[in-house]
């Protein structure tokens, strides 16, 4: 059976997306509410009508379970920790729980995974780096399940509400540190270049280079994926140019830690030979030696913002308009950074 085409005023009740499908109300209720007791044809049908009539749960009508959902593209790192930290302060302040999922480095989470949430009914989704395609989007808001995006790895999109940070101000920040301390030859390791928070730190660098009047030298940019071994790998070459960089900025501290094995391995002083910036301000760049000069990107802070606008859309009587938020990053100079060795 093909759906009717939406039109823009077409609404539905659940008795008349039971009677277009040809099946009993409570059949429609049992999709809506993730009952695992529906034929897999039944309820694609029955979907296909919700999303084609963009129906919608009143707000009154969703009770909901006291959960919030976490969902992380990737779940290995003290980056994460932070995160988690910042969800379950809001959470536990509302009496709620966290329920914590990975997509296993996929930036889109699984169709089941959808059916789990609308399962559960929590207060809330938090997806962090991670986005959701039409139907899964469509799942959630027909059963009024908000849902934010905490630093999106795309483009989220008008219409869908996400808390970022100011990234590219932080990729300007930290190369123009080094550009100030005299700096001329700097290096960078990026973050996946399919991530707009990575592209943007790039963006950053670039444009303090060619503000300083500096030239950008493609050579010296290293596209990395957010990991210690990336960092320890991509700084190895970086630092084994004939010409190599007396500067490097990291796109995150992790890859400023592998960069630092790097350096280490060929005999170089961190920050007499070479100088480190990371990106983030984990715990653990004041415990390395030396501390690490770095952005600090307020996670914790960005994940209670983004807990904290899930459940005040879950309280609102109807869908409120889609909000941006940008916190601000801030350059934490420490002692990885220093004017170049004069000739």
């Amino acid at each position: 059976m093909t759906p009717p085409k939406p039109t823009e005023t077409q609404t539905a009740t659940l008795a008349e997306i039971a009677r277009e499908a040809g099946v009993s109300a409570p059949t429609v209720s049992k999709v809506l509410n993730g009952r695992a007791d529906v034929a897999p044809a039944t309820r694609t049908r029955v979907e296909e009508l919700l999303r084609a009539y963009g129906y919608r749960r009143r707000r009154a009508e969703a009770s909901r379970s006291p959960l919030i959902d976490l969902v992380f593209h990737e779940l290995e790192s003290a980056w994460a920790m932070e995160v988690i930290r910042g969800v379950e302060n809001v959470a536990r302040d509302a009496g709620l729980s966290v329920v914590l999922s990975e997509s296993a480095g996929r930036l889109t989470p699984g169709r089941t995974w959808a059916d789990q949430v609308a399962a559960r009914r929590p207060h809330g989704v938090v997806l962090v780096l991670s986005g959701l395609d039409e139907s899964q989007r469509a799942l959630l808001l027909s059963r009024s399940i908000p849902f934010v995006v905490m630093d999106p790895a795309g483009d989220p999109g008008p219409d869908v509400p996400s808390i970022g940070a100011t990234n590219w101000q932080g990729g300007l920040a930290a190369t123009r540190h080094l550009v100030e301390l005299g700096h001329r030859r700097i290096g960078a390791i990026s973050g996946p270049s399919r991530m707009m928070c990575s592209r943007a730190r790039v963006d950053g660098y670039r444009a303090a280079l060619e503000t300083a009047g500096l030239p950008v030298d493609q050579a010296l940019i290293k596209a990395g994926d957010f990991h210690h071994d990336a960092g320890y790998r991509l700084g190895l070459e970086l630092l084994r140019m004939p010409d190599r960089p007396t500067a490097v900025f990291t796109g995150n501290d992790l890859q400023a830690l592998g960069l630092y094995e790097a350096a280490r391995e060929l005999g170089l002083r961190i920050p007499e030979d070479v100088s480190i910036v990371g990106f983030d301000d984990l715990p653990v760049a004041r415990w390395v030696g030396p501390p690490l000069t770095t952005v600090r990107q307020p996670l914790t802070e960005m994940a209670e913002a983004a807990a904290r606008l899930v459940l005040e859309m879950g309280r609102a009587e109807e869908a409120t308009t889609a909000t941006r938020v940008e916190l601000a990053t801030s350059l934490v100079v420490r002692s990885s950074t220093a004017a170049p060795a004069t000739a």
